[in-house]
């Protein structure tokens, strides 16, 4: 749902509306607020919930207690994103780049710590992701609150209240596609807890889904610059150049995917080993690997291809207020 921020924020920086900036920033913040207000009680029942549908027990009590620690991530997603997007749209991208550097760093050192060293075990692993994460959107707001965004932060105002219908159509429209896939590989995970032997097959999708994972955050990146520029160059009233940048990044993120591709196929027998000692596990990688090289290569050209359906298709409703600039979606498509 952030990308409704990416969309709108850089729609108003190529136009040079400035102060809508913050505006946006806000709205974006109570939407997601409330959205994970109301998703909240699906992690705090997870375990019942995960019983009902029929899961090993076992796994459903582990996967309920887990899924507790993660409620601090829920709320950390609402202001990371959100804040990410909006400093992004800016240009800002050295300064999200270093402060994610620093927690990432940080989460490695904490976790070396917390499980290695003092084996915590699950609480350990999650009291780093938490402590990493939460400095990360402590880390943004500082930059953002304390006069480094002077032009597009003017403080805390009442209009972030006023016309949140639009933007929430916006986000709901933006997130759906990515929640629909990341949905569909949760579903994989979710009907590996039926199969006869259960641990192997979650172990062995979980492995294959968090490959995907790490090669998704890459295409991401591509979605991210293709929606600052595009949107950008449309508040600039540019879509020549707009087009153009989408074309680059098309090709650039496919060149890429081929390489990934050809990496899976030639090493599945043997990537599974690069998470566990299991062999069992591994073996069972090795046999989903063809379907891995396949799901990465169309991974590397569907976000791009979303992000486009956005500006081509959703965004022209929804640009400005007082100001709907209807003519993007003819001279897109032109």
């Amino acid at each position: 749902m952030s990308s409704a921020t990416e969309t709108l924020c850089g729609q108003a920086f190529g136009a040079k509306h400035y102060h809508m900036l913050g505006i946006y920033l806000q709205r974006s913040w109570i939407i997601n607020f409330v959205t994970s207000a109301v998703l909240l009680p699906v992690f705090i029942f997870a375990s019942p919930i995960f019983k009902l549908l029929g899961e090993d027990e076992e796994i459903a009590t582990a996967a309920g207690y887990i899924s507790l620690w993660f409620i601090p991530i829920l709320y950390f997603f609402v202001f990371n994103f959100t804040t990410q997007k909006y400093l992004q749209c800016q240009l800002k991208n050295m300064i999200v780049g270093w402060i994610s550097a620093a927690s990432f760093i940080l989460h490695v050192l904490l976790s070396w710590i917390l499980v290695s060293k003092l084996n915590w075990g699950i609480p350990g692993a999650m009291s780093s992701m938490i402590i990493s994460s939460w400095l990360v959107v402590i880390g943004e707001l500082i930059y953002v609150f304390v006069g480094w965004c002077p032009e597009t932060w003017k403080g805390f105002t009442f209009a972030c209240f006023l016309d949140l219908f639009p933007v929430l159509k916006l986000s709901i429209s933006s997130g759906v596609m990515i929640c629909l896939e990341l949905w569909y590989y949760a579903i994989l995970v979710l009907l590996g807890g039926y199969m006869k032997n259960a641990a192997v097959a979650i172990d062995a999708l979980s492995i294959c889904l968090n490959i995907i994972a790490w090669q998704l955050m890459v295409f991401l990146g591509f979605l991210t610059a293709a929606s600052v520029r595009v949107s950008n160059e449309l508040g600039r009233g540019n879509a020549k150049a707009a087009k153009f940048s989408m074309k680059v990044l098309l090709c650039t993120s496919l060149s890429i995917g081929v390489l990934f591709w050809a990496l899976c196929l030639i090493f599945g027998h043997r990537i599974g080993y690069l998470f566990t000692s299991d062999e069992e596990v591994a073996n069972s990688v090795a046999d989903l690997s063809l379907l891995l090289s396949f799901s990465v290569l169309l991974n590397s050209v569907q976000p791009i291809l979303s992000g486009k359906y956005i500006y081509i298709y959703i965004l022209p409703e929804y640009v400005w207020e007082g100001k709907r600039m209807t003519w993007l979606k003819s001279a897109m498509q032109g």
